[in-house]
């Protein structure tokens, strides 16, 4: 007989399971090993307070970092959502044969037309009117008590609009509120500068993003397991083709609204038209509510100069809401995934809060990135689970 096997105890049927796995007692005998690195962790505290607090200092730092260049990234960020936005057209250009190179350059230099447009045109009239409309509020607020609309109402309610103009008329003459709006147009003035400073920063990085998205692509696809490439390609393509038509839809719905804004000032005779056409344009970026919004703050202006302006104005702009939710919006965001108003909503206000305007802008593109990755990755692997 073997001496190995004259050394092993005889084993039963029962002791050995028949899949191959240790039997009970080798597992009731490896369940103590499993604790032993905890237990040893425990008898050397200062150790582990010490890599602990190596652990949280490194983690303070990171965080540091990262605040300290938030700026840069939020330039990243937008300079590729850009880029992803422009890519769309680029690559209808690519499909009437016309080269890459070419392609990038004939939208670059059709967005650089369309802003030397914008600062020839637009923004000096802007500038202009809205100095108008500051030095106008004072003497529209003193003849409010002159008006028809303000005669045809009761002496109650003449009373306590006296007593709210009296405060307002207070709360604007005090010094602080002076000193208020001097830093307040100090600091604009000062984020104009680095507005300039910083479009041109996102405009080399989306024309770098732009050139190289297709290497980029390519280089995301081989991180993946070979036999996930192709769906992860499949999944890529159509959350970047989502992205670039939410964005263009949302600024070609933008510019037709703020178009539609001057066109009725201009007709109706309001005042401001330039101004409000730029206030509509950024308001309406966004998603689904901000005609709404616009609705209620043109409507409001517009009963300083005349309450039958102020009614026709809200007509025909709630026509045009109609106008543009029924016919014009469908047919500029056919590519955009159908998401719930309240996600829409919830999706503009945190946009809105971490980034301002931009946020506001890529918030839509965001989430109809997320639902398509939870409709196409985590739906089907929970289906899976019975």
């Amino acid at each position: 007989m073997d001496a190995t096997a004259a050394r092993e105890p005889d084993r039963t049927p029962e002791d050995t399971p028949g899949d191959g796995s240790p039997p009970p007692d080798a597992l009731l005998s490896e369940r103590p090993r499993r604790f032993t690195g905890v237990l040893a962790a425990l008898d050397r505290p200062l150790a582990v307070g010490f890599i602990t607090t190596i652990g949280v200092l490194g983690a303070l730092v990171l965080g540091s970092a990262l605040a300290s260049i938030s700026t840069i990234l939020v330039y990243i960020v937008l300079a590729m959502f850009l880029a992803v936005g422009l890519d769309p057209i680029v690559r209808l250009l690519e499909r009437h044969r016309v080269k890459r190179g070419a392609a990038i350059a004939i939208v670059f230099g059709a967005f650089a037309l369309l802003f030397a447009a914008f600062l020839i045109w637009v923004l000096p009239p802007v500038i202009a009117q809205i100095a108008e409309f500051v030095a106008a509020i004072p003497e529209t607020v003193a003849g409010i008590p002159d008006t028809d609309w303000f005669a045809a109402l009761d002496r109650d309610t003449q009373a306590a609009m006296l007593a709210a103009l009296d405060e307002f008329a207070s709360w604007v003459a005090s010094p602080s509120t002076l000193a208020a709006l001097g830093g307040g147009v100090l600091a604009v003035g000062v984020a104009f500068v680095g507005g300039i400073s910083a479009s041109f920063i996102v405009v080399a990085l989306t024309l770098y993003f732009l050139a190289s998205l297709s290497a980029m692509k390519k280089a995301f696809y081989a991180l993946a397991p070979a036999r996930n490439r192709a769906r992860l390609e499949d999944l890529t393509e159509r959350i970047t083709a989502s992205v670039g038509g939410a964005l263009i839809g949302s600024v070609t719905l933008s510019s037709l609204n703020a178009a539609a804004v001057f066109v009725l000032h201009l007709v109706i005779g309001l005042p401001f038209p330039a101004l409000m056409a730029v206030v509509a344009f950024v308001i309406t970026l966004i998603p689904l509510f901000g005609s709404v919004i616009f609705l209620v703050i043109g409507t409001g202006v517009a009963l300083f100069s005349s309450p039958t302006q102020a009614l026709i104005f809200a007509v025909c702009y709630l026509i045009y809401i109609q106008l543009e939710s029924y016919v014009i919006s469908p047919r500029v965001m056919n590519k955009a995934i159908a998401i719930p108003a309240a996600l829409v909503l919830i999706g503009a206000m945190v946009g809105g809060a971490l980034m301002g305007v931009i946020g506001v802008l890529v918030a839509l593109p965001v989430m109809a990135s997320i639902l398509l990755i939870i409709r196409e990755v985590v739906v089907p692997k929970q289906d899976l689970k019975v």
